[in-house]
Parts: structure tokens; C-alpha cells; sequence
């Protein structure tokens, strides 16, 4: 047995307290059938963890791939959806955009792992969390990390949603009303106590939404620990990651996470403590990124704050379910930080009142 996330065989399982995440001979089998890599597999988690999907990389004698999966059952209604995650990363590259990770199977048998998953090309890179990749000391380097930033969310809302592909994606009716009252539904489901700013602010962006742009593909999660940057050229995208929350929908709501989570040189830190280089002199401030975005888009990005307001606002009601499953010991000892959610919480809906209402 390799721990209680990874085994061998299905029966290694039998006894433990929760059920793996990756059963390896069925796995091997799997990637068999499909041609594969060849040889025994090796896995180790990567990525982060507790809230979003599971990411494994798989090593063979030959060849090396991503396995991705969701968390342990049970999940969310319309959480978690790694073959639509899939088929919408499949259908962006159709509609133009290429700095996307190779989708090589998808697998909807639930009897392999317990839940569906995908498997990708494993694309060997750097994703810039808490320190800045080597290359990235100076300040012009980090400035163009920056404005790639920006430019490959350009390219993501640029790609044609009216391929038949992408199309199917699209859903009637306003893509702002959707989010806020799906995630008010969430967070009857997540909660785990009373925090009555949280009910707050899903009231307030309920009335006060604002007039749709026309549609784009949106990454839903859009920042620089979301990205991955070649190991030459670190200053230029290679991949973005993690299309869990992706759909047809707003473009702003792409561009007002991004401001939400992103540190500007010299700033406190954001609310959600993602991508902490970002404070690093020479990259660009939050008012740059908007500059460059509106004049590599064409689009009027107002009112920015109710999106920045609505990114705080859905990130309490998703650490909230990250705190009910650590509560509850569905997380590995790794996630024990899904602690600080208690306090997390709270602090997120205070951020995201005074972004909306600024």
C-alpha cells in the first residue's frame, strides 16, 4: 500500500477510513487501453488542494501524464465537473485558444476511481505561487509577466463562442443572475455556521446586477497561480490551469477576480492571499492591468467593483465548503490550513462588502 490517497490495487483499500483517490493498477489499465505511455505508474498529488479538483502526476517507464479528478464524494449539485472541465478546455482550443495543457482521454466510468476523470500530456513548467520562478528577479521581466497576464485572458475572451463547440456551453438568460443566485444555493448547502454578511452581500448583488456584455468564455478562476510559464522564457504563459468554475458568461467576471486576488507592488496583501509575487516591485499595479485589458479588448470593463465584489463573495461561499470538509476530516493532513477558514470566512464576505460597495 502507498498511502491511504494512492494504492496499488482496489483491494489495498479495504480497512481504510476513506476511499483512495487513485487506485493505480486500474489507472495503468486505463492508460493501456489508450495507448498511453507504457510500464508500471508512479502518482504523486500536485497542485493545490482541499476545495478544487485533484491533480495527479502520473509517471510511466515511458511517457508522463496529468490525472485529473474530483474530490471524494459526496459533491455539491453541479460541482466538480471534470468531463465538462474537460470537454470546454477541448472546445476553447477549437474556438482559438492554444495555451491550454493536451486533453488525451476522458474517462465517465465511475467504477475505475469512484468518479470520473481526465488525463492530459504532463507539460513541464513552472506555476508561480509564493515565490517568482528563476528569471523573474529583475523588474522589466516581471512587468512583461504581468501584461502576458493580461493579454492570454484577452485571447481567452477573444476565442468564437459561436463554434458549435463552444456554443453548447451558452445558456439562456443573464450569466451574472446565475452566479449569484447559484452560489446563494451553495452556500445554504455549504454552510457550516450563521455569518449574516455572507447573506449581505449575495442580497445586494442580487439587485443590483449589472447590464450583460456581450458573452465570452470565462475562466471563472482567473490568476497567476492559475497559470503556467515555460522554464526558458518565464516571463511569457504557457498553459492556464484549472477550468473548473470555466462557461459562456461575462468577460468582467474574469478581469474583476483577477483585481480581487491579485497584490499590487507595494499593497497589502488580497483577501484571498493568492499569488503573493505579484507584490514584487516591477509588477504591474491593478489600475495598469485594467488599462491593458480594456485597450487589448475593446470593451468597457464597468463596473469592475460589483465583479471584484461578487469574486470575494463566491470565494467565501467555496472556502466555506473547504472549512465543512475539514470539519467533518474529509481532507488529508496536507490541508490542515483549511483551518483558518474559520476566521477566513467572515474576513472574505467583509472584503467582498466593501469591494462591491466602493
Amino acid at each position: 500500500m502507498l498511502g491511504g490517497d494512492i494504492v496499488e490495487t482496489a483491494a489495498d483499500a479495504n480497512g481504510l477510513s476513506k476511499p483512495p483517490l487513485v487506485v493505480l493498477d486500474r489507472v495503468r489499465a486505463f492508460l493501456d487501453e489508450h495507448g498511453l505511455g507504457a510500464g508500471e505508474v508512479r502518482a504523486r498529488r500536485i497542485g493545490e488542494g482541499g476545495g478544487s479538483n485533484f491533480t495527479f502526476l502520473l509517471e510511466r517507464d515511458r511517457g508522463s501524464f496529468v490525472l485529473r479528478r474530483p474530490p471524494r464524494p459526496p459533491l455539491p449539485p453541479s460541482a466538480h465537473d471534470v468531463v465538462r472541465e474537460a470537454r470546454l478546455q477541448l472546445a476553447l482550443r477549437e474556438g482559438g485558444f492554444e495555451r491550454l495543457s493536451t486533453i488525451v482521454a476522458v474517462c465517465e466510468d465511475e467504477s475505475l476511481l469512484g468518479v470520473p476523470f481526465y488525463v492530459m500530456e504532463f507539460l513541464d513548467g513552472l506555476v508561480p505561487t509564493d515565490e517568482a520562478p528563476p528569471g523573474l528577479e529583475g523588474a522589466p521581466a516581471r512587468r512583461a509577466l504581468g501584461h502576458d497576464l493580461v493579454d492570454a485572458l484577452v485571447e481567452i475572451h477573444a476565442a468564437d463562442v459561436r463554434t458549435p463547440a463552444l456554443a453548447g456551453f451558452a445558456r439562456p438568460g443573464s450569466y451574472n443572475e446565475r452566479q449569484v443566485r447559484r452560489f446563494a444555493q451553495l452556500w445554504e448547502i455549504n454552510r457550516t455556521r450563521e455569518i449574516p454578511r455572507v447573506d449581505e452581500v449575495g442580497t445586494w448583488l442580487a439587485a443590483n446586477l449589472p447590464e450583460p456584455l456581450a458573452p465570452t468564455v470565462v475562466h471563472g478562476d482567473y490568476r497567476l497561480g492559475n497559470t503556467m510559464v515555460g522554464h526558458a522564457d518565464p516571463t511569457r504563459i504557457v498553459a492556464v490551469l484549472d477550468w473548473e468554475m470555466g462557461a459562456i458568461g461575462d468577460p468582467r467576471a474574469d478581469m474583476g477576480y483577477l483585481l480581487a486576488t491579485y497584490s499590487e507592488p507595494g499593497g497589502p496583501p488580497n483577501p484571498l492571499g493568492t499569488s503573493p509575487i505579484t507584490a514584487l516591485m516591477g509588477f504591474p499595479t491593478r489600475a495598469e492591468l485594467v488599462e491593458r485589458y480594456a485597450a487589448g479588448s475593446g470593451r468597457d470593463v464597468e463596473p469592475l467593483a460589483w465583479f471584484e465584489g461578487l469574486a470575494l463573495w463566491k470565494a467565501a461561499v467555496f472556502c466555506e465548503a473547504i472549512y465543512g470538509r475539514y470539519l467533518r476530516g474529509e481532507l488529508g493532513a496536507e490541508d490542515e490550513r483549511a483551518a483558518r477558514f474559520e476566521q477566513g470566512v467572515p474576513y472574505l464576505a467583509e472584503a467582498a462588502a466593501a469591494a462591491a460597495t466602493a
